[in-house]
């Protein structure tokens, strides 16, 4: 359920929002366009948003200037100390994870950022599954991560990480749980979601999945 990562989350927190920014060169194409990624995702929430991963809030201050009441989830001590002092109590922040958190008041968005690739394919699944009995018609998932068109895309990104001198980066590639659309699109639609994916860059796409009647 990710958490089997929360030694990693405890060493980046300090240094994530640098990442961010561009200023690790082996992941700068990983965040190439963080601020339109975030935006393309806030401009897609509707209602009670929750928001899975909200690491340091960056996604959750976006989200609050556009008037949303957030939930954010997440397991990191060290994320959730970081996130509550830059919003000073504006919204709730819990411990949880995708598929283990407290009850919640009426959502109507689901979303999160660069971390449901900190979930197995069949975690992934198990969540879409819950997360399809919770929302109303109309209810949304909208995910941004990376992922891939197909397996040989994928192993096609860690040889060129690996060509590039990018050991770091192809060691996470080949740690994490990275999926391919055809697969998300296919728990999706079992678990009666209609859904979109935009390319944000090389590594990150948008999904957008709406609950059908």
């Amino acid at each position: 359920m990710g958490r089997e990562f929360l030694d990693l989350f405890e060493v980046w927190a300090d240094s994530y929002d640098q990442s961010v920014d561009g200023h690790d060169k082996e992941y700068a194409e990983v965040f190439r366009g963080y601020e339109d990624i975030l935006d393309s995702v806030a401009s897609r929430a509707a209602g009670h948003v929750v928001e899975f991963g909200l690491g340091t809030g960056n996604l959750t201050m976006l989200l609050l200037s556009r008037g949303h009441k957030v939930t954010g989830i997440e397991p990191s001590p060290a994320m959730r100390k970081i996130a509550e002092e830059k919003l000073s109590g504006r919204a709730s922040i819990l411990d949880g994870d995708f598929l283990n958190f407290p009850e919640l008041d009426e959502p109507r968005t689901f979303v999160s950022t660069y971390a449901f690739h900190h979930l197995t394919d069949d975690e992934k699944k198990e969540a879409i599954a819950l997360y399809g009995k919770i929302l109303p018609v109309g209810g949304k998932i909208v995910f941004a991560d990376t992922m891939y068109e197909s397996k040989e895309a994928f192993n096609n990104a860690i040889n060129d990480a690996k060509n590039k001198g990018f050991h770091n980066l192809a060691a996470d590639l080949e740690r994490e749980y990275y999926t391919t659309i055809p697969i998300l699109q296919n728990m999706l639609e079992e678990n009666g979601f209609r859904s979109s994916f935009t390319k944000c860059n090389e590594f990150v796409w948008l999904m957008e999945a709406i609950k059908k009647e």
